[in-house]
């Protein structure tokens, strides 16, 4: 199709900068959870973007940090495995951060290593006077030739327009990867589990997010009510966060379940029961069982 423009484009930073909230921005869907808290992004997601040039194809990826799990190692290394073989990185950084840490170094020495054209995003621009950018701009030119330096705001679009005008000028021409109707690889599974760990993450305290994970045990119909039967383990490593997210008289337990069944049941159309049981695991960030059930540990 001559004309026709494809590619493949990653996004890539350290955690929390805002790569799941650009990536839901430019596909137009909730693709990817989001919340305040780093490290939410755990899998690889992918995105598919159908434009009147063409189509692009984008890859959202879980923050890089210093690792000290198997989760966390699984995480990174992903991360990283998704800079080879594109066409385009997007590498994001905090536009509020005052000086370039070790590990924005980091991930552009790999980029630097792919050899693949990269542009540098310096987002939530809405959070910082727009002068104060220039200097941190200034520190990454005299690192690395980013073919383009963009301030953006994804959670409210400033100059994501111009980001997808600047993607689309440096994909090359190209096929159709995917159908036109296609958005997202992720299995109905899996975002019905991230969904839980949302309400999970935004609904309990600081220390959750990263002692908690959620795994799909069972999902039936009933086909007398045509209902959507969904049975979730939640996972967490002590006594005491059991009783943080049960909360006094069940209550946290049926409030984070009523949260998270009526997005699944706008994301599926169908009516929804869900049933959650909160077990016990210590260490389960290392338990390779744990990690294959949350999509995270390949066979």
């Amino acid at each position: 199709m001559s004309g026709f423009i494809s590619g493949f484009v990653t996004i890539v930073g350290r955690p929390n900068v805002g790569k799941s909230t650009l990536i839901n921005r430019l596909i137009g869907e909730k693709l990817a959870i989001v919340t305040s808290k780093p490290q939410t992004t755990r899998n690889r997601i992918l995105g598919v973007l159908n434009h009147a040039r063409g189509q692009i194809v984008f890859i959202d990826t879980p923050g890089i940090h210093k690792p000290r799990f198997e989760m966390n190692r699984i995480m990174v290394k992903t991360a990283l495995q998704s800079i080879v073989g594109v066409d385009l990185i997007l590498m994001m950084v905090d536009a509020s951060s005052e000086e370039i840490g070790g590990g924005d170094k980091f991930i552009m020495d790999y980029i630097k290593k792919a050899q693949t054209p990269a542009f540098l995003l310096l987002n939530k621009i809405d959070l910082v006077q727009k002068p104060a950018v220039l200097p941190l701009i200034a520190s990454f030119k005299e690192l690395m030739a980013f073919r383009e330096f963009i301030p953006t705001s994804a959670l409210h679009g400033e100059n994501c327009d111009t980001l997808m005008s600047l993607i689309l000028d440096c994909l090359p021409e190209g096929p159709r990867y995917f159908p036109e109707n296609f958005v997202t690889e992720q299995s109905d599974q899996l975002m019905i589990a991230e969904l839980i760990r949302e309400k999970v993450i935004m609904l309990t305290r600081e220390e959750m997010p990263y002692t908690t994970a959620v795994a799909l045990k069972n999902i039936e119909e009933d086909e007398d009510s045509g209902c959507i039967k969904i049975f979730a383990s939640i996972y967490v490593e002590k006594d005491s966060q059991k009783a943080i997210l049960i909360g006094k008289g069940g209550r946290m337990m049926k409030k984070i379940g009523t949260e998270a069944r009526k997005d699944i049941e706008k994301m599926l159309g169908r009516k929804v029961f869900l049933n959650l049981w909160v077990k016990v695991r210590k260490k389960w960030r290392d338990d390779t069982a744990i990690l294959r059930e949350m999509a995270l540990k390949k066979e």
